[in-house]
């Protein structure tokens, strides 16, 4: 790495145990959850201070397990707002079984992390309107299937359609 990067790093660990910071990344966490939640988009509680996890599986009740409703959702909040969310469910977590059959995850998320020092209030509002924006019109959002799936590592380079 070069020197610059070393020192964000040794910054950002030295950070994270500082008591204040933690303290903003757990309000700004529980905030951008609240506005969502506001929204009536269901989301994992308590926040936590890294991420806001969507539940995906629940508000796009309309999209199957197998049609990738995390990574739907990514995909239509990306296209409606520039926002670059992370799906944690089926692409990441579902299981070829030996028969050929595919065990579902227990979860379809959607994971917004927020990286740290980057974002305002102003921005977390953006996301929470994105976000309920999506909600407002979650029927347009349409499952998911493969057009390229590697053999290890799937949810990296996965390609898909709309079903």
């Amino acid at each position: 790495l070069a020197g610059y990067d070393m020192e964000a790093l040794a910054v950002g660990l030295e950070e994270v145990l500082d008591e204040n910071y933690l303290r903003y990344r757990l309000d700004s966490m529980a905030y951008l959850g609240g506005k969502i939640l506001e929204a009536g988009v269901p989301i994992i509680r308590p926040t936590g201070g890294h991420a806001v996890f969507i539940d995906a599986g629940t508000l796009l009740e309309h999209i199957p397990w197998h049609q990738f409703p995390g990574t739907a959702l990514a995909a239509y909040l990306y296209e409606i707002s520039g926002i670059r969310a992370c799906e944690i469910g089926s692409l990441l977590f579902a299981r070829k079984n030996p028969d050929g059959s595919f065990t579902p995850p227990p979860y379809e998320l959607l994971r917004l992390a927020v990286p740290r020092r980057m974002y305002t209030r102003s921005h977390l509002d953006y996301v929470a309107e994105a976000v309920a924006y999506a909600a407002g019109h979650k029927r347009e959002i349409r499952g998911l299937r493969f057009t390229y799936e590697a053999a290890v590592l799937r949810h990296f380079t996965a390609r898909f359609e709309l079903v």
